[in-house]
């Protein structure tokens, strides 16, 4: 295996996890931005307020979007499998 076939894999794992974990990280901002202007607005401010909502919106998305990850990080797995046999 050579270094640039090493970084290739890894390279590909990362954009693999960045692209399974963008949905709840994209939620969670947005629903962080929301509850910051509307703690802005109203002038409450309790730590425990934006706390909540983006937990809530974390799970629901990945409740959501749970089949969607595991098929992807299924296919990544096989095509790797898949590759093993001519990486040397």
């Amino acid at each position: 295996m050579t270094p640039s076939l090493a970084i290739d894999l890894a390279r590909d794992a990362v954009l693999q996890a960045l692209l399974v974990a963008a949905p709840m990280l994209l939620v969670a901002v947005g629903v962080s931005l929301a509850v910051s202007v509307f703690q802005a607005v109203t002038q409450i401010q309790d730590q425990t307020l934006s706390f909540v909502p983006k937990l809530l919106a974390a799970v629901g998305t990945l409740i959501v979007g749970l089949s969607w990850m595991l098929q992807t990080l299924v296919n990544y797995t096989a095509e790797l499998f898949r590759s093993i046999p001519n990486l040397g």
